[in-house]
């Protein structure tokens, strides 16, 4: 079957390597994709924010299958359009993806359908906001609600910097209309793990676990950004806390969606704080996450066109998946300067040197400016490899990216530390 995706990360990247090697898929299309892409898919220039156009392209291509990547096409409404014309999508309606697209909306479903999260309050006036934070204290937990790429969660340390970032978001304009609204949380302290599960209608199927590495720098220090590292499986997530989540958090979301009319097929990102109190929900997404994406299409065995297809098809129940027994660990390379500003175009080399020292390298913010792959935005690769522990996977990558020629690349030298301290 042909299967169109859109999007252009490493995510996208992550998931049309592996559907070109489904045994179901026979030609993968991309949009917009990226110069990484292009070795996977057929890439097509259309944005992944132009629903008009990918609207058309949908039409001209009439692939089996859409496979919608990020965030913001879905909360814009790509879905329930493509399902209208008779589209095979897997991923949510516009109504669903409010999940993702409101923090606001997210605690206030949590709440309501009684699922483990942090106390929260929601403020649209800065005045009152700071108010709050005076009265809660330090540390405290700043989000803007709406969509800021991964960047709009602030935990802050002290109140004068809790007040500073949520005076930024409100009154300052720092996120845009994502900042309109800000949620304070209670700051929960403990373990971070990303559980993902592949849904549709009443059937939630659970994926390997994850853990990413959000802060920018070694030992989890600095600002919080999309993701600078990952691993899977996750040795904190045990099987009882899996189907703590399974149970606790995804069941009942999923219910109180379709409770309000909103059937979800696609992926549920439930990410978890494992605390000294128990299990907490730090955030939902509803697709799969970047960089967790690539260290989990690294394992997957089983044909990931095939189960897509059944999720899209509500045939979901009765499937099962099957994982490569190894460990698989993603490093992030970023330009220098994210989560900040940072210079684009810069020529990056040494690629085909990481990936014959034993590792694969999913693109994101790339783009190739003659013949030469230059970096396009803020995290630019994941550089991903397979192995028996988390160590030797470790090894493999920081080996490979020892041939990364590209002085203005940046990654953590520590991803998955906290799972090569159980070893």
């Amino acid at each position: 079957m042909k299967v169109l995706v859109v999007g252009g990360g490493g995510r996208e990247h992550a998931l049309c390597w592996k559907l070109k090697r489904s045994p179901s898929v026979s030609e993968v299309v991309c949009a917009p994709g990226n110069p990484g892409i292009a070795h996977d898919a057929r890439c097509v220039n259309v944005g992944a924010e132009d629903i008009d156009a990918l609207m058309k392209l949908a039409r001209d291509e009439q692939p089996k299958l859409v496979v919608i990547g990020p965030e913001v096409p879905l909360v814009l409404g790509l879905a329930d359009q493509l399902r209208a014309e008779g589209f095979a999508v897997y991923g949510p309606d516009q109504a669903a993806a409010e999940l993702e697209g409101s923090k606001t909306f997210s605690k206030r479903l949590m709440h309501e359908a009684g699922v483990p999260t942090a106390r929260f309050e929601v403020h649209t006036d800065a005045d009152a906001a700071e108010e709050a934070i005076r009265s809660w204290g330090a540390p405290i937990v700043i989000k803007a609600s709406g969509l800021a790429a991964g960047k709009g969660v602030i935990v802050a340390r002290s109140v004068d910097e809790a007040v500073h970032a949520a005076r930024d978001m409100l009154a300052g304009n720092s996120f845009g209309d994502a900042g309109s609204q800000v949620v304070i949380e209670e700051c929960l302290v403990g373990e971070e793990a990303s559980c993902l599960f592949l849904v549709s209608g009443d059937t939630i199927l659970p994926l390997a676990s994850s853990q990413d590495h959000k802060a920018l720098l070694d030992g989890d220090k600095g600002p919080n950004t999309g993701g600078m590292g990952a691993y899977s499986p996750a040795p904190c997530v045990t099987d009882d806390i899996a189907n703590e989540v399974l149970e606790r958090i995804a069941r009942p979301i999923i219910a109180a969606l379709k409770k309000r009319g909103a059937e979800f097929i696609g992926t549920l990102y439930v990410g978890v704080m494992l605390t000294d109190e128990g299990l907490k929900t730090l955030e939902f997404n509803v697709r799969f996450g970047d960089p967790e994406c690539q260290p989990l299409m690294s394992r997957l065995k089983s044909d990931l066109g095939e189960v897509l297809l059944a999720a899209a098809e509500k045939r979901l129940d009765g499937i099962s998946l099957e994982w490569d027994d190894r460990m698989a660990l993603c490093v992030v390379v970023s330009s220098d300067g994210y989560p900040g500003s940072f210079s684009t175009g810069e020529a990056i080399g040494g690629l085909d040197e990481i990936e014959a020292a034993g590792t694969t390298v999913f693109h994101a913010g790339t783009a190739e400016k003659s013949g030469i792959i230059v970096n396009s935005g803020g995290r630019v690769l994941g550089v991903t490899a397979l192995g028996a522990t988390v160590s030797e996977a470790q090894a493999t990558v920081y080996g490979a990216l020892k041939k990364l020629d590209w002085p203005g690349g940046f990654y953590r030298r520590d991803i998955g530390y906290r799972a090569i301290e159980r070893e």
